[in-house]
Parts: C-alpha cells; structure tokens; sequence
C-alpha cells in the first residue's frame, strides 16, 4: 500500500482513538441515566470519518446525517462543543437545539447533519454545485450508510451530481445492517459501489476498517472532484458495533459476527501498524492515549458544567429577521 507519513499517520489515529473514547464513555454514561436522549454511536466505523476528513481542507464541507459524532470530531468540531450539544447546553455547537443528530460547526465546514435516511445526499449535491457556479475549488462529501443508498434522494443526488460534474465525493458507509435490516434482505447486489455505473461515475469499494485505504480511495476522490473530474461514489464496507441506537440491544445479529467483525477493529489494527512500520514507542501511544482520556473528560465536564439555554430564546433561529441577516 502507498505510503503516508508518519506524523499523519499518527494524527489518524488521534482522530480514530477521540471518536472511539469518547463515544465509549458517552455510553457508559448513558446506562447510567446522565445522557439525555438517545445515541446513535459510531464504534467500529471511526476508520472511515478519519480517513475521509484527512483527505480534506477546513473549508470543504462534510454533510452527516444520524450517526454525526465521529464525522464532526474528525471534520475538527471542538469536542466541548459536541458535548455541551448532547447535554442540550447553550454552549454546544447548535446551542443546545439540535441535540445529538444535529451538529454543526460552519467554521470548519460542517453544516448541520440530517437525521432523515437520505435527505443529505440531494442537499450535499446543491452545496457542491454552489461551489462550482461560484468558481471555487471546494468540495463537499456526504456519508450516508447502506438503508439510504435505496431511496429516491440517493437517485436523485448522484445523477443529478454526475450531470452537473458536481464537486463531490459521496461516501457509503455500509455497516451492513439498515437498522436491522441486513443489506441482503434489500438489495441484489453485494456492492453498493456497482450503482455508480448508472451514473456514468467511478465507483469503489473497499475495506472501511483500514484506515489507510479509505484515506488513499478518498484522496484521489477529492482530487477528482477538485480538479473538475466530477463525483465518485466510495463504498465502505465496515461494521457497528453497538446497537442502532442506545435503545437497539441488537438481537437480530449473531455473536459469532459481531466477534468476527470486532476482530478487524480499525484502531488496534492500526496501533500495530504504528508500532511496528512506523516505530512509535508503546510509552508514545499509552501518552497519547492519556491526553486524549482527559480530553474527553474535560469535555463532558464541561458540558455537565454549562448552562441551558434561557427560555426566552426558545424562538431564536425558527424565523429569518427582517431584511435577511445582519
């Protein structure tokens, strides 16, 4: 496999183990009755967010839909932010309004994520087309897993994307089950990828636990469409490995393929790789590990800590002003 460089390498792995460690103590926390809501998790898939993101610029844009951690910590969402928004606090990134399916950070190009099965894909086309008419060499990706790649917006968005040569990368995140229903209960085909050919676009599919292959597919992804070459759809295949949401015990799947597939986790996978074909000490990844556990427990501090929005703003940001914005 081509290689990458070794502080980049060390930085994806940053990312895979924030996205990780965090989503694991929301859990914990969340049988503990101290998370409001729901969750929808997204251990098992970091691999794909972090390779993804790392192919990116600040000012491209990502469009998420329901499972939005992981793309926000990986797209550089502050996870204080993140957190104070899952605990319906002023100081989180939507302030507090958009809870854990709604995060947004416009500044480094994150607009909110979608929590409709789709409805993202249509509108990531739009935003990628408004770079092009506007003449800027940005581009849009848009994760979306295998449930939305049978709807009418998934039509929709990638031919209306490869018509217009859109600058856009759409990435499927197929984690095999559309909540419990398993890809081959929904469709004939055991690639995803193969639609592309409909749309007269590339298309791939690879191994969305290797970190490494999804950044490599989706470098030259976003190279092609930022040079003008169009959309690409990138299938990755990955895995789960909790529950649909926190209200999923996940009875509908097999323990042999949870283990089966628990076996190829992204993150020590690749901490092997660091160790032994980049030589980074175990004393250098127990330290990084360290500073990202108090990370994240300064971030749910945090958001623990701050305030709730005050009542009188419970009509801010439903209606445009007058005028348009100041």
């Amino acid at each position: 496999m081509e290689a990458i460089p070794r502080e980049l390498a060390l930085e994806m792995y940053r990312g895979m183990a924030r996205i990780r460690r965090f989503e694991d103590q929301l859990y914990s926390l969340f049988l503990q009755g101290l998370v409001p809501g729901t969750l929808h998790q997204y251990q098992g898939q970091e691999a794909i967010a972090v390779g993804v993101c790392a192919a990116l610029r600040r000012d491209d844009f990502i469009f998420s839909t329901h499972r939005p951690v992981g793309h926000a910590i990986a797209k550089g969402v502050p996870l204080r932010a993140i957190a104070a928004e899952l605990w319906g606090k002023r100081t989180g990134c939507a302030g507090g309004k958009g809870g854990q399916m709604h995060l947004v950070d416009a500044s480094v190009g994150m607009p909110p994520s979608n929590a409709i099965v789709g409805a993202n894909i249509p509108i990531a086309t739009g935003a990628a087309l408004a770079f092009k008419l506007q003449g800027l060499d940005r581009v849009v990706v848009c994760f979306f897993g295998d449930g939305a790649a049978n709807t009418g917006a998934f039509h929709e968005g990638l031919n209306l994307a490869a018509v217009k040569d859109a600058p856009a990368v759409f990435v499927c995140e197929n984690n095999q089950y559309a909540a419990s229903t398993h890809t081959s209960l929904a469709m004939k085909i055991e690639d995803i990828s193969l639609r592309a050919a409909a749309y007269g676009i590339p298309g791939e599919t690879l191994d969305g636990m290797d970190v490494r292959a999804v950044h490599h597919a989706a470098s030259r992804a976003v190279e092609r469409a930022r040079s003008g070459g169009g959309p690409t759809l990138l299938e990755c295949k990955t895995y789960r490995f909790m529950g649909h949401s926190r209200g999923d015990p996940g009875g509908y799947r097999t323990r042999e393929d949870v283990q089966s597939w628990r076996a190829k986790d992204p993150l020590p996978r690749f901490r092997e790789i660091l160790a032994g074909e980049f030589g980074v000490e175990e004393e250098a990844l127990a330290a990084l590990e360290a500073s990202i556990d108090g990370e994240v427990s300064d971030a749910i501090e945090y958001a623990q800590e701050s305030p709730f929005p005050e009542v009188e703003n419970v009509y801010a940001h439903v209606y445009a002003p007058p005028g348009g914005p100041p």
